[in-house]
């Protein structure tokens, strides 16, 4: 499909996914692009929460270390760039735009990114959730990723085995316990260092739970890689 939309890019202009206005080969204008809400830095290493100084973690992280080793953000979760990720995860029916802002947020993912890991593993879905949406936005990220990065990507080692209520719809603090236990791991990761792909972190609840199994199976480091980060002050 990702080969169709560079056909489809080479026929016909594009338009711009948040404004509509012509915009050439790019999927977001120069003037959008602008508009997407940086992460602001420092951040924790960690979490990529924004911190006042720059430091080795954020309180929350030195109080209460995750089992996830890192967190690279692309930006802070917040307006124009909802609408990508709301077309990313809801975009039934306009899968050229979809797709293409899953190459848009995978190529700006990539941006001062570290670069010593071994594979990508997408955030699943579990079976039930996926046959209501009919595709997972994390995988969609993550295969582009993939692309770019040269890096295997395993999207059927990890499985989601309850279909929890989605995270956000929960307060912060009932979302670790919401996605405890529920997944599972059927590969060893002996010495891998594995990418972990979302689209936004919130808590960071999943990707705990998602860091502990694979450390379980032998990963040896395991970073979150997250289009958007949401703060605290900002999420709902």
């Amino acid at each position: 499909m990702h080969a169709c939309l560079s056909i489809f890019d080479s026929l016909w202009p594009n338009t711009c996914l948040l404004c509509g206005m012509a915009s050439g080969t790019a999927a977001v204008c120069p003037g959008c692009l602008s508009d997407l809400p940086r992460l602001a830095t420092p951040r924790c290493p960690i979490c990529a929460t924004p911190l006042c100084v720059p430091a080795p973690a954020c309180g929350a992280c030195l109080s209460h270390p995750p089992t996830y080793d890192a967190t690279h953000a692309a930006w802070r979760y917040g307006y124009p760039l909802d609408a990508l990720i709301h077309l990313l995860k809801f975009g039934h029916g306009q899968a050229l735009r979809r797709f293409a802002s899953a190459d848009f947020l995978a190529s700006q993912m990539r941006v001062d990114a570290p670069g010593d890991a071994t594979l990508l593993i997408p955030v699943p879905l579990s079976h039930q959730r996926l046959r209501e949406r009919g595709f997972n936005q994390a995988l969609e990220l993550a295969r582009p990723l993939a692309n770019i990065l040269k890096l295997p990507l395993d999207a059927t080692s990890l499985t989601r085995e309850r279909d929890t209520p989605p995270q956000s719809l929960l307060p912060w603090r009932a979302r670790k316990n919401n996605v405890r236990h529920a997944f599972s791991c059927s590969t060893d990761f002996s010495g891998q260092s594995v990418i972990v792909v979302d689209d936004v972190m919130t808590t960071g609840a999943t990707l705990d739970a998602i860091a502990r199994i694979l450390k379980d199976h032998g990963a040896t480091r395991v970073t979150n890689w997250v289009a958007a980060r949401a703060v605290k002050a900002d999420a709902t």
